[in-house]
């Protein structure tokens, strides 16, 4: 009887210890998402004063501002899918890098200090929303392989522990030509 019962006790220590290890991948990845997020919103909130620095100059790109407009706030309505929401944000990568390009197209713009602060800005949180992808995807990787092998599959099925999508972005850099400002 005492063996059955330290066996039983050795048991349910094993599956509260996987269960716990889950528990604390599945947060890390929950933190890591919430990192994305609020990158990903101060993003979204740069874009509009970048519209309006670049109209100023720019008064003939009407389509591309209705583009950016319109696929930022596809961008905000994507949800908390990872799949959804790196597909929004890709397709809005595409005319934010084609509203930095045409800086070219305008001294004026090129030289003036809130477009070059906000083209900073957005450099910036280019950079931490890669950082944050990093960070999500490989606690990602980590709660999907714990999900998937022995023994903690076992533990997974049963208490609702589901593997993630990881999250892929087209950074807006990639659509930006490498252009030197002469100063």
């Amino acid at each position: 009887m005492v063996i059955i019962f330290i066996i039983l006790a050795a048991l349910a220590g094993a599956i509260a210890f996987l269960y716990n290890g889950l528990v604390s991948k599945r947060q890390m990845a929950e933190n890591g998402w919430s990192d994305i997020d609020v990158q990903l919103k101060r993003r979204a909130d740069l874009i509009p004063n970048l519209v309006q620095t670049v109209k100023a100059y720019a008064k003939h790109e009407k389509q591309l501002f209705i583009d950016v407009t319109e696929k930022r706030n596809l961008a905000l309505a994507a949800g908390e899918n990872p799949q959804a929401r790196g597909a929004a944000e890709s397709a809005l990568s595409q005319p934010v890098g084609r509203l930095l390009a045409i800086a070219e197209d305008y001294p004026e713009l090129k030289a003036s200090q809130n477009f070059l602060d906000l083209q900073n800005e957005l450099s910036e949180t280019e950079d931490k929303i890669e950082m944050a992808r990093r960070f999500y995807n490989g606690a990602v990787r980590e709660l999907n392989t714990t999900i998937e092998t022995v023994p903690s599959n076992f533990i997974a099925g049963p208490f609702g522990f589901k593997k993630r999508d990881y999250f892929e972005i087209d950074p807006v850099d990639a659509a930006i030509p490498n252009v030197e400002f002469d100063t």
